[in-house]
This record gives C-alpha cells, sequence and structure tokens, in this order.
C-alpha cells in the first residue's frame, strides 16, 4: 500500500471513528450517572436520521439541523422520563430489561411509521463536496466530522469539570444519597445527563448518515452495539476512553476492509471486545473499583 492510500484510509477509519465516539459517550455518560446501559441509544441515533428526513422535507437545512438536535433531546429526556426515573429505586435488573425493551419499541415504531424499507438521507449543503489535500481526496464530512469530536468532547469535559452542572454530575455519579443530602436536585441532573447524551447522538447521525445516506428501523442496531464496546474498551465511565474507543474501533474496522477482509469487519467489534475483557476488564481508562463491606 502506498502512503497516499494509507493515509486516504487512516482519514476515512478517523471520521467513522470520531461519529462512533460521540455516540459512545452517550453511553459511558449515562453508565457513569446510573450505573445503567441504555440499550436504546442506537435507537435514538437511528431516530434521529428519521428527523432529518422529515425536517428537510419541509423546512430549509440550516433550519432543520436545530429542529432535528431538539427533537433528538426530546426523545431522549422522554425516554429517561417514562422509562428509567420510575425504576430508579429498582433492581438494576429491572432498569436493563426496560432498556432492551425501549428499543424494540424505538424499531418497531419506526417499521410502522415509516415501513422497513430504507429511505435516502437528504444532501446537506457542502457536506458532500469533495476536497483534495495532495493525492488525497475526501468529502467535506470526513475531514469535518474528527475534528468537531475532538472539540465537542474538550467542551464537554470543560462543562463537567467545571460548571455547576458538571459538578452536580460528577456528585451523582459517585454516591446518589450524598449528593441529594447536599442539596443537589438528583432528577435534574440526570435529566440534563440524557440531554447532553442525545445531543452527541444526534450529531453523530447526521455525521454518519451523510456518509452512508440511507436510514432504515434498524440502521442504529450494530452502530449502536459497536459504541457500546468502544465505551467498555475506552473504560466504561470514562468520556476520553469513549472518544479513544471509537477512534480504534473505526480505524480497525477500515483497515479490514483496506485489506479485502469487509466481511470480518463486524467481527472485529467483538473479537476486540473480548481481548479486552479478558486483559483489562475495566476498559483502557477504567478505573478498579472494590466493594466495602
Amino acid at each position: 500500500m502506498d502512503a497516499t492510500l494509507f493515509f486516504q484510509q487512516c482519514l476515512t477509519g478517523i471520521s467513522l471513528g470520531g461519529a462512533y465516539a460521540l455516540i459512545a459517550i452517550g453511553y459511558t455518560l449515562v453508565y457513569g450517572i446510573l450505573r445503567l446501559i441504555n440499550f436504546a441509544h442506537g435507537d435514538i441515533f437511528m431516530m434521529a436520521g428519521y428527523f432529518m428526513i422529515f425536517a428537510m422535507a419541509v423546512f430549509p437545512w440550516w433550519l432543520s439541523i436545530p429542529i432535528v438536535l431538539l427533537s433528538t433531546v426530546l426523545l431522549g429526556l422522554l425516554i429517561e422520563r417514562i422509562a428509567y426515573r420510575p425504576l430508579r429505586s429498582a433492581p438494576r435488573m429491572s432498569v436493563m430489561i426496560s432498556a432492551i425493551g425501549v428499543s424494540y419499541l424505538l424499531q418497531n415504531l419506526a417499521t410502522y411509521l415509516f415501513t422497513a424499507l430504507p429511505k435516502g438521507y437528504p444532501d446537506l449543503p457542502g457536506l458532500k463536496r469533495i476536497f483534495h489535500i495532495g493525492g488525497i481526496s475526501a468529502s467535506l464530512v470526513t475531514f469535518l466530522t474528527p475534528v468537531l469530536t475532538l472539540l465537542l468532547v474538550a467542551g464537554l469535559i470543560q462543562l463537567i469539570n467545571h460548571s455547576k452542572m458538571g459538578m452536580a454530575m460528577r456528585a451523582v455519579s459517585k454516591d446518589y444519597e450524598t449528593a441529594a443530602l447536599m442539596g443537589i436536585h438528583i432528577n435534574h441532573a440526570i435529566s440534563f445527563t440524557f440531554a447532553i447524551g442525545s445531543l452527541l447522538a444526534g450529531i453523530g447521525s447526521i455525521l454518519y448518515f451523510t456518509d452512508r445516506m440511507t436510514v432504515f428501523p434498524f440502521s442504529g442496531s450494530l452502530p449502536g452495539l459497536k459504541c457500546f464496546v468502544a465505551a467498555v474498551i475506552g473504560g466504561i465511565g470514562s468520556i476520553p476512553g469513549a472518544v479513544l474507543g471509537g477512534f480504534l474501533l473505526g480505524l480497525g474496522e477500515t483497515a479490514l476492509v483496506a485489506m479485502g477482509y469487509s466481511t470480518f469487519s463486524d467481527a472485529f467489534t467483538f473479537i476486540l471486545l473480548i481481548i479486552m475483557l479478558l486483559v483489562r476488564p475495566t476498559g483502557l481508562f477504567g478505573e478498579k473499583k472494590t466493594d466495602k463491606v
């Protein structure tokens, strides 16, 4: 493989990894606060794709994007309010079953409302424009995705470390009861976490579907599962870990496709997960926790 082709494939892998990272952050944020794997997160990402299709049929692109992001955030908040909040004090298994139920509900609702046939994702002006840098050529969205991902992650880390709500989120993640005794509104902190995760999933859907150009009711299942794996590999609960895990998966999948092993690109994700669980169960950035007796 010559140098130009190598860098071309690296750029493609980094771009895919950036989209994965944005979705993986949603998993890691919710887990960090609730110790819950939000299995419906990939389907929120899928619904964001449909929101864009229908928004662009009525509104111009510059109005459709904020409408889609707002709708995705509202969907995430609705799921948290209806499916998760009533089970706050229930056993963890009950909440996990609820999350799986919401996932299947969204998939079947999308099938019922939009049919199972793939729908074309609208072209957002400029994102598919091809740029040439030396011998490397790629669309604007390919260049934009990793840059936007890193900017959003930097902003999110600043928010969590240097804002009142970020302090509340960190306190809730450490200890529910103590945070409540300190005057922190638990429900507000949790809702804010879901809002941030859903917002990033909405942005990730725009970047992801712009390159893949079709949306169908199960188009969030496999990417959602891969992003969960990315969060586990990086150390679930760690934002930098989720980002690194997303980029590792994107680069690994692209490398396999470039070498002619595209059949195994999905299997690679889960092989990497098994290896990580065997070698370092807490992930690359995860902290080992011990239970107090």
